[in-house]
Order: C-alpha cells, then sequence, then structure tokens
C-alpha cells in the first residue's frame, strides 16, 4: 500500500505529460470516406516542418491502432495516401466522429507526432426495411387519433445521410407520424384519420417510405396491409412504454434480463398475451423472450467492448391479433475481462555500448475494459539500466538509462509488464532481448608488461623465439589484433635485420643467426592494434637475451699462441721448489662456464720437474734443481674451457736453466734442436748474449766504483783491509713485472768476495716487495761467508 501511495505522484505527473504531448504534437485530417485507393490526404512532412527527403532520413514509421495499415507514406516527399478505399460504416460503424488514430514515429532524435483522420460521412446507403410487407388489424371500432405501431427503416449512414422522414402514399384514413428516438434516430407510427367501415373497405394496401437527408435523397420503401376486423377489441397495453435495465457483460447464457408485462382489458382469447420482438436496432441482438411470461433472457454472450447498448423493442399480441409496444433499454457493464494489449511498435537491436538516453523501443498499451478497469500501469524490472518514459495516449518509450558495456554485458532480457486497476488485477507481459553492440572503446592489452626471450647464440635463420600475446575485450573486427615491430630508440639497432614478426599471431622470428660475442641483448617494442574506427593500439617491451654458446676456443696472451718461436724462459738453477717460473695468461671470448678456463702440463721434457696451477696457469717447479737436470726443456701447456663441446688451445714454452743472470745461455750440444724453430732459437741465443754481455759490464762498473770508494774511505781510515760498508744497495737490476713473463717484483741477493774482487751472484727465492729490505737484511744474515752484499730490487 505504501508503494502504491509512493508512486502516485509519479503516476500524475506522468499523466499530464502526456496530455501535454498528445495536445501539442496532434495532427488532424479530414476527408470523405469512399475515396479510392491512393487518395493524397496531406502532406505530412509540409504540415511537421519537416525539408523534404527528412522523413526518410530519420526513418519515419506510421503505425495504427490495429494491425490492418489503411494509409501509406512516401518518405521522400511526404505524401500520404490511402492505400486502400475507407469505408466509414465498417470502420466506425454508427460512432459519430469516425476518427482513425495514428502515429508517425521519426529518429535521430525519437520524436512522436499524433495523427488523426476524421472520415466524413457521405449519402451512400439507402433506407432499408427489414420486411418487405407489415401486416396490421385494426378493428374497425377503432377511433381516429388511434397510433399503430411500425417498424423503422435502417440507414447505416449517419447525421443527415440518416433517415430523416417518412411518408406514406396518399389514402383517405392514415397518415404517418415520424418521430425520434433519444438516440436520434426516427421511427414511424400510423395515425387512424378517419373511422374505418369493413363493409365498405375491408382491406388497404398503403406503401411507406423512408428517405433521408442527403443531397439527392435517397429512399427505401415496404408495403404496409392493413386488415380490418370486424371485432370489439381493445389492444394491449404495457405496464411501462421503456423498460431500463443493466446487466454484466460476463453474465451467464439464458441469465434473465428483465421481464416485460402487458394488460388486455378483453376476455377470452382475446384477452390472452403473446410476447415477441418487435424489430432489433439493426444489430442482430442476444436476447430472446418468453412468449407467455414476457421474460427476456440472454441467448449469447456479451461483450462491453463491442456493443454497450441494445434498444429492444417488445410488442405484445393478443388473440384478435392487436399489438401492444414497449422499449427495452439495455445497459451492458463492464467488468475486467481483458487483460492489457502491448503491441511493439519499433524496436531497435542492437544497442551500441556508450550512447546514452537510446531508445530501444516504442511499444503502445491498451485495453478495451473501461474506467479502472482500462485503466494500465507500466513496468520493467529494476536490475537493469533502462528506463520507461511515457509520450502520450499509452505510448512508451524504452530507453537506456546510461552508456551500457558490452563487455560487462552484451544481452539483457527486459521483461515489460502491463497491470489494469480492475478486480481482479490482469497482467499482460512481453519480454524482449535486447543485444548490446560493441564499438571500439578497448584497446588491445598484453598479457605482460615485458616480455623476455632468449635464443642461443648460432642459431638457424627464421628461428621462432616466441609468440607475443594480447587480448581485446571487444568483439568483431574491433577485436581482431594486428601486431607490428615498432621503430628502435636506439638508431643504430638494425631491427629489420634482426627480427621480424607475424602481424596475425604475434609469432617472433630470428632472422640470422646471432652471436654473442658481438651482441648479448636488445630490446625493441611491440605494437598491437585492433581493426575498429577509429582504431585503438598499445605496445610492450620485448627483450631479447642471446645465450652464449661454446663457440670459442681459449686464447693464449703469454705466451703468444701465433708467435713464430716458442717462449723462452730463464730458470736459475739455485730455484728452490715452487718457484714461479712463469705464468700462462689465456682469455676466452664466451661467457658462463664457457670461459672457464684451466690450465694443463700435458708434455715435458722431464716429467716432474714443473707443474701448472690449473686455475691461474703459474708454471712452477715442483722440485730443486741438480746437476743432472738438462740445461734446456720443453713444456707443452694445454688450456681448455668448461664448455660443451669443450674447447683448447695448447702453446710451447721453453726453458732454460741458468747459473747466474750474466751467463744465461751455454752450449748445450746435447739438447737436441727442434729443426723446425732452429733459426729462431740462433737468434733468440743472440739476443740473450747480447743482453747478458751489456749486464756483466754495467754490474762491473757499479761495483768497481763502489770498491774504489770504499778504498778511499778506509785509507782514510788508516785501515790496512778494503771492506765494503754493510748495508743495502738499491737498484733495479732488471724489472720484468710488465713483460708478462713474471708477475711479480723480484729481490736478489748479491754477495761480493773481498779477495777476489770478482763479483758472483746468488740467486735466492723471490721477495714480497713491501718486505724486500727486511728479507734482504735476514738473508744476509743468513750467508756468513758472504761479506759484503748488495740488495738489486
Amino acid at each position: 500500500m505504501e508503494t502504491a501511495l509512493a508512486k502516485m505522484p509519479e503516476q500524475r505527473q506522468v499523466f499530464f505529460l502526456t496530455i501535454l504531448l498528445s495536445g501539442s504534437e496532434a495532427i488532424r485530417y479530414s476527408m470523405p470516406e469512399e475515396k479510392e485507393s491512393g487518395y493524397l490526404v496531406a502532406n505530412v512532412a509540409k504540415d511537421l516542418g519537416l525539408r523534404v527527403g527528412e522523413l526518410a532520413n530519420r526513418g519515419a514509421q506510421i503505425h495504427y491502432k490495429g494491425n490492418k495499415e489503411l494509409l501509406q507514406m512516401d518518405a521522400e516527399t511526404g505524401n500520404l495516401f490511402l492505400k486502400e478505399k475507407l469505408d466509414r460504416e465498417a470502420l466506425c460503424g454508427a460512432t459519430e466522429p469516425c476518427v482513425l488514430h495514428f502515429q508517425i514515429i521519426l529518429e535521430n532524435p525519437v520524436q512522436f507526432f499524433q495523427t488523426e483522420l476524421q472520415l466524413t460521412d457521405i449519402n451512400d446507403n439507402s433506407p432499408t426495411f427489414s420486411d418487405k410487407n407489415m401486416l396490421l388489424k385494426i378493428p374497425e371500432s377503432a377511433q381516429p387519433g388511434t397510433v399503430f405501431p411500425l417498424k423503422a427503416a435502417q440507414d447505416p449512414d449517419i447525421g443527415s445521410n440518416a433517415v430523416q422522414n417518412y411518408t406514406l402514399s396518399p389514402n383517405l384514413h392514415f397518415h404517418v407520424v415520424t418521430l425520434s428516438r433519444s438516440d436520434g434516430r426516427k421511427y414511424p407510427e400510423l395515425m387512424l384519420d378517419r373511422a374505418l367501415d369493413r363493409e365498405e373497405q375491408p382491406e388497404l394496401a398503403l406503401i411507406l417510405t423512408a428517405l433521408d437527408g442527403g443531397s439527392p435523397p435517397r429512399s427505401g420503401t415496404t408495403e404496409v396491409h392493413i386488415e380490418v376486423v370486424d371485432i370489439y377489441d381493445n389492444a394491449p397495453q404495457f405496464i411501462q412504454s421503456l423498460y431500463e435495465v443493466q446487466i454484466l457483460e460476463n453474465s451467464p447464457l439464458d441469465a434473465t434480463v428483465v421481464t416485460v408485462s402487458a394488460r388486455d382489458l378483453d376476455a377470452g382469447i382475446y384477452g390472452n398475451v403473446a410476447y415477441s420482438l418487435f424489430q432489433d436496432d439493426g444489430i442482430s441482438q442476444p436476447f430472446i423472450i418468453e412468449e407467455v411470461t414476457g421474460e427476456i433472457r440472454l441467448s449469447r454472450e456479451l461483450d462491453f467492448e463491442g456493443i454497450s447498448h441494445y434498444n429492444i423493442e417488445i410488442a405484445a399480441t393478443d388473440g384478435g391479433d392487436l399489438l401492444g409496444k414497449c422499449t427495452v433499454a439495455v445497459q451492458v457493464l463492464d467488468v475486467n475481462d481483458n487483460a492489457p494489449e502491448l503491441a511493439i511498435r519499433k524496436l531497435t537491436v542492437p544497442v551500441p555500448e556508450n550512447s546514452a538516453e537510446t531508445v530501444v523501443a516504442v511499444f503502445s498499451v491498451s485495453d478495451s475494459d473501461s474506467g479502472d478497469n482500462g485503466r494500465m500501469v507500466c513496468s520493467i524490472q529494476n536490475n537493469i539500466p533502462f528506463l520507461l518514459k511515457p509520450t502520450f495516449e499509452n505510448y512508451y518509450t524504452l530507453v537506456t538509462e546510461g552508456p551500457l558495456d558490452r563487455e560487462s554485458r552484451a544481452e539483457y532480457n527486459i521483461t515489460i509488464t502491463v497491470s489494469d486497476l480492475g478486480t481482479p488485477r490482469l497482467t499482460t507481459q512481453h519480454t524482449i532481448t535486447v543485444q548490446v553492440s560493441d564499438i571500439n572503446d578497448n584497446a588491445p592489452a598484453f598479457a605482460q608488461t615485458s616480455y623476455t626471450l632468449f635464443v642461443q647464440e648460432n642459431n638457424s635463420p627464421a628461428l621462432h623465439i616466441g609468440t607475443i600475446s594480447a587480448t581485446d575485450s571487444d568483439s568483431g573486427s574491433n577485436a581482431h589484433i594486428t601486431y607490428s615491430l615498432l621503430p628502435p630508440q636506439d638508431p643504430q639497432l638494425a631491427l629489420a635485420s634482426l627480427i621480424s614478426i607475424n602481424p596475425d599471431n604475434g609469432q617472433l622470428f630470428v632472422l640470422r643467426a646471432l652471436d654473442y660475442e658481438s651482441l648479448q641483448a636488445f630490446e625493441f617494442h611491440v605494437g598491437a592494434t585492433d581493426g575498429g574506427s577509429p582504431a585503438l593500439s598499445s605496445q610492450t617491451l620485448v627483450r631479447v637475451v642471446v645465450l652464449d654458446d661454446n663457440d670459442n676456443a681459449p686464447f693464449m696472451l703469454y705466451p703468444m699462441q701465433n708467435a713464430s718461436a716458442p717462449c723462452t724462459e730463464l730458470l736459475p738453477r739455485e730455484a728452490e721448489s715452487g718457484y714461479l717460473v712463469t705464468k700462462v695468461v689465456a682469455v676466452d671470448r664466451d661467457s658462463g662456464q664457457n670461459a672457464w678456463l684451466s690450465f694443463q702440463l700435458l708434455k715435458a721434457t722431464e716429467p716432474g720437474l714443473f707443474s701448472v696451477w690449473a686455475h691461474n696457469g703459474e708454471v712452477r717447479t715442483t722440485r730443486l734443481l741438480s746437476e743432472r737436470d738438462v740445461p734446456k726443456h720443453r713444456l707443452l701447456l694445454l688450456v681448455k674451457d668448461n664448455g660443451e663441446p669443450q674447447l683448447s688451445a695448447s702453446v710451447t714454452l721453453q726453458v732454460l736453466l741458468v747459473n747466474s743472470f750474466s751467463q744465461p745461455y751455454l752450449s748445450l750440444p746435447e739438447v737436441a734442436q727442434d729443426p723446425i724453430h732452429e733459426d729462431g732459437e740462433m737468434l733468440t741465443l743472440y739476443l740473450v748474449i747480447a743482453l747478458a754481455s751489456v749486464s756483466s759490464l754495467f754490474l762491473l762498473s757499479v761495483l768497481m766504483f763502489v770498491g774504489m770508494r770504499l778504498c778511499r774511505r778506509a785509507r782514510e781510515a788508516s785501515l790496512g783491509v778494503c771492506s765494503v760498508p754493510e748495508g743495502h744497495f738499491p737498484g733495479h737490476l732488471m724489472d720484468v713485472s710488465g713483460t708478462g713473463t713474471l708477475s711479480q717484483s723480484y729481490q736478489y741477493d748479491v754477495c761480493l768476495s773481498g779477495d777476489s774482487r770478482t763479483g758472483e751472484f746468488k740467486f735466492l727465492k723471490p721477495m714480497i716487495p713491501n718486505v724486500m729490505v727486511q728479507d734482504a737484511e735476514r738473508e744476509v744474515k743468513e750467508n756468513p761467508p758472504c761479506r759484503d752484499s748488495f740488495v738489486f730490487s
């Protein structure tokens, strides 16, 4: 109850809005009936103030109440024509005025125009009598002024074209009187002007003529046969001349409508009254009357919506065939026996998404009942984004409440419910399916914001390395995605020669073999564009990482791998076990475990004398040297990586054993020479001899200079022995740290003999640079036979 009360103001507001729209948009036309098909009624475009062709551009349509199309419209010119001949009597019957209602609906934007066509009556029907002959029995005792009822003529026309007057053929005894019923229709009565004499004239034949008011007038006739009877009889008289009754339209068959009663003052058979239907009003009446009792009963079902009022004329006839007449007016009462009807006039499907206030459907509702039984309430469910808007005279538009989103919901089932306000309420439901059409409002979306793809170097050309995938929540062509490579940000990257993409499925291919050592990784953007209009696009970052393959063997930096002669290293015979002879340096252009190098001594002149550290390539002695060790050694070193398959490189190292750095090379006839490298070894020998000679002269000069200075000091001190003061003499005899042969600086202790004044070098173990002085002092103390010592670093 609260809901109904709450909705009353809204319904009332809608009602007034309907009246306003109906009144402001109504267009009325009038034309005579019976015009031929193709008759030009009017120019609608002109009357609506529209330009030529605008009706066609806006999809003008005509809708009628009912399914029969009576008019047709040329949308290009706006002319309204008759589709068929219109008969006012067939369309409206006795209803006046006869108005045909139709609506003109325009799109973009939606507009409604209520249009009325009134059909005016023409005199196309003549009056007709139901009986060609009427028989009247009149006693000769009847007094002048007595009135006798006659059956009326029927004329489907209305107004002035209906029956307007009755005339009687000339005679001495009667004239006809034209009377009007409450509804305006005319009926005749026969009035006696002069007393009858059966002996003089027992029978009379008169012609009754019914005339309408048309121009020219039409007429119809019937013959009235009057028989003069020689009896003294009274005609029956009804208690009421007019009976007014009401009956529900859903009354059952054989239900009693009313009982009429007539009296006759005569006795005997002349006083017996029989009842009958005198004349109907031009329609087939659903009533019967009991001849004896005068009870009027229902013979078939009533329909308020078809005929709501009946006028029945009842005749009472006595034994002398004299009759009396009365009228029974039956009013049919409406009951709520018709459910509302809904007619879809226009349906726009599918509905584009993202369009607000879009008219989805135009429909009309109607109810043939009257009063509250014919009042209707229209509604739809609440959980959908649609609204019902009334327009005029039970026309509604179904519009979107706001923009729709096809990606959220692509279809709606909308149930329109129409209920009347009768008791009990009757309801009609109609469900329409509204599909939401897609517009291109969603750009393609990649599954990942960025992609990282891996490819092994030395790949085969046109290798598929991965697939870039994007989705589009739109549909149809709006969801068709085309992939493309975007121009790289690095102008030096020749992307077109490296990568290609399948525009249909996003598959990426490497066009040529990649080299990890030249290009470890590169980045580019892939674009995804849909097929909508306008097209939407998005992009994602793709990073291609080249994986290293073990395609590069280790390369020797020291000793030089491609040198024409083996590298020669000097080793003093006084070297202790673990003495660093040299360090093999190698590199590998690969990466990861493919560049992990390990060193191995494959072959040596004297096995067991030298060893190679596997991880750093240092060649060291494994024991003290002896006099039996040959002076020249050849070492074959192997460097291999950790890849799969494993690659390696080898180098030959030559080691010479020397007694001192001043006498580095000896004549070694017993050492077999390699014929391939013989020339190179001789050149190397000459260079070593020259270097040793220069070094010896330099050392000798220094020693002599120091000895002379020491002797001069001793002479001044009156000492007989020439001695060299203890201390360190800094001087770099040889710097081998940058040659690649040795990786550290070394110190050597030089002991000079006082009596011989000849220098001998004693090679000791290498010293770490930051502790050279301390180690040198310790060496002096550890060698007491050596009187004078010099430290060179």
